[in-house]
């Protein structure tokens, strides 16, 4: 494939070159099975000419077109098997003249319907067989929406004493605005995730319209000059903006084998780590020198950009949902209803509400059916929410202790990329050097195995959390307790890493709507964090207050080390798992 061709095919996948082809009837950026020369593999051919001869009675030799679109012989019914000796049939497209060890024969069913599937191993159509750019470019443009996303939900911690005195309210009120965006993106999935496993809409049209409803909610969001109605449009921003932070990792494992999908929910699990983070750093100091407003017109200025390069490159990656389309190009190429797709078939009888339904039950159904995954989506939710909870602890520990402004406290906030750094340089290695040379020598193995790295890991949330309670004080520098941040940090990236991976690895069918589900339990305990942790420390004092959640984060040692044991063991009693 030349570059040109590459450059086609990536505006034509993405939504502009769709909204294209819709406005001009096709006439631009076809697909292969809609161009003048198109031809099938032989394999198809010989399979469509046996479902036609099936149905033609064999006595009396004819003179009649087989299939219209495709071949046309003229003499006896029995010279209709002999497709190797007519010229007429030698129908392969240059875009498939490959080994032929490599073409792929399609299947029938009982009622004699041909599967359409991909037409080679190596079909470019596939997204496990775009080039290494194509794919690397995708991944960062998923990284970039969903670090957008997040950024703009702890980016508002900067304003809150701004909310405070505009609004006269107190506090915890003001902290709604954070809290509300967090249980928006928490909620939004629930819906999102699960329709972008329906084939029949696919992943790309969920981003693109929702991200452009978050970016024209975020201008609202900015000029807003009443409190009820900025913390309405937070949660609406959240709801908006949270498809990516599921079925991100959903996209990675449509473009990526098993063998690399771990480096690239690196990047993502990253930007998921590192967005909130980068908020108060970014908006810290332009709200000291401007006012609250300025973090959320941030917000629009990050998201704009990434609105607009979605528009352009970002292509469909569900396998489903383009076989799909490929059946219904083939239909209407051949005149033959019996050309179907594997989900069409499985949710023929179904309604798109049946099927939205099931796709809305069935995670909620797995979480609490399932042990291993009822462990995960809690353990994630409780690091994730004390996580959150550094938003409310910093403003009482920096500038308290160490006497460091609202920007510098944001500055502070870069030792949680630091530590997130660290552990990708660690992990990275791991894949790289041990993990991956395994896998390609011996195989993947027990899903259990992802887990490794998550074992020592366990330790580090807990032992953060107690570095950092019992070491900020005005007589120890202000590096140690910030040390312990780090740590924290690093250690929760290991452990969401493996636990990210073992959820697709386990329940591939179901990767996108289980991420959903994550995404509630841990946003939901996130925002509940956000409020509670200001009484928390109020009434306990912010050491013991830490120490508490250190004491809570000691459970999932105990859970990471039993689902390494006994994964296995309870992946066989369910009936979901692989």
């Amino acid at each position: 494939m030349t570059f040109g061709e590459s450059i086609h095919d990536v505006v034509r996948d993405a939504p502009l070159g769709q909204l294209v082809r819709f406005f001009t009837n096709n006439r631009y950026f076809k697909y292969a099975e809609e161009r003048p020369n198109f031809k099938l593999p032989e394999p198809w051919i010989r399979m469509m000419s046996d479902a036609e001869l099936d149905r033609i009675p064999r006595p009396q030799p004819a003179t009649f077109s087989t299939i219209s679109n495709l071949y046309r012989v003229q003499g006896a019914v029995e010279e209709e098997h002999d497709l190797n000796n007519t010229a007429e049939l030698d129908l392969e497209s240059k875009e498939f003249a490959r080994d032929k060890s490599t073409r792929l024969t399609p299947k029938t069913t009982k009622d004699g319907t041909i599967l359409v599937d991909w037409y080679c191993e190596d079909d470019t159509a596939n997204p496990h067989n775009w080039s290494s750019l194509r794919r690397a470019l995708l991944a960062l443009l998923i990284c970039l929406y969903t670090f957008v996303v997040y950024l703009s939900s702890a980016i508002y911690s900067s304003s809150t004493q701004g909310v405070m005195e505009k609004f006269g309210v107190s506090n915890l009120k003001a902290t709604l605005g954070l809290a509300m965006y967090v249980l928006g993106y928490g909620v939004g999935p629930l819906l999102f995730s699960p329709l972008s496993e329906i084939p029949r809409i696919g992943r790309s049209p969920i981003y693109i319209i929702t991200m452009g409803i978050f970016v024209v909610l975020s201008i609202p969001t900015a000029l807003v000059d009443n409190f009820p109605g900025l913390i309405v449009l937070r949660f609406l921003q959240g709801f908006f903006g949270s498809p990516c932070l599921a079925s991100g990792g959903a996209s990675m494992s449509d473009m990526y084998s098993m063998v690399y999908l771990p480096f690239a929910m690196i990047a993502w699990v990253a930007a998921m780590s590192c967005g909130p983070s980068l908020g108060p750093l970014l908006s810290g100091f332009a709200v000291t020198a401007e006012n609250w407003h300025w973090s959320l017109y941030e917000s629009i200025w990050a998201s704009a950009p990434v609105l607009i390069a979605l528009f352009i490159f970002m292509p469909e990656t569900s396998g489903p949902n383009i076989l799909l389309r490929r059946a219904q190009r083939l239909r209407k190429l051949t005149g033959s209803q019996k050309l179907m797709s594997q989900s069409e078939i499985d949710q023929g009888h179904m309604k798109i509400s049946g099927i939205a339904i099931d796709a809305l039950i069935k995670p909620l159904e797995i979480t609490l059916k399932d042990p291993a995954v009822m462990f995960v989506q809690v353990y994630s939710a409780i690091v994730y929410g004390i996580y959150y909870s550094y938003f409310e602890v910093f403003p009482l520990v920096y500038p308290v202790f160490y006497d460091m402004s609202l920007g510098q406290v944001g500055l502070v906030f870069l030792c949680i990329l630091i530590g997130c750094i660290v552990a990708i340089l660690a992990y990275g290695s791991l894949l790289y050097f041990v993990v991956t040379p395994r896998i390609k020598k011996v195989g993947m193995g027990p899903q259990e195995n992802i887990l490794l790295p998550g074992l020592p890991s366990s330790f580090g949330p807990t032992l953060g959390l107690f570095m950092f309670a019992w070491t900020a004080r005005p007589s120890i520098h202000w590096i140690v307790p910030t040390i312990g941040v780090s740590i924290y940090a690093g250690s929760v990236f290991m452990v969401l890493q493996c636990m990210f991976l073992y959820i697709p690895l386990s329940y591939p069918q179901y990767a996108a709507s289980l991420f959903a589900a994550n995404d509630l339990f841990r946003s939901a305990l996130a925002s509940g964090s956000i409020l509670f942790a200001h009484p928390l420390y109020q009434n306990l004092g912010f050491a013991k207050g830490t120490s508490l959640l250190g004491g809570l984060s000691f459970t999932g040692i105990i859970g990471m080390w039993l689902l390494f044991f006994y994964g296995a063991k309870l992946r066989a009693l369910s009936k979901f798992a692989t």
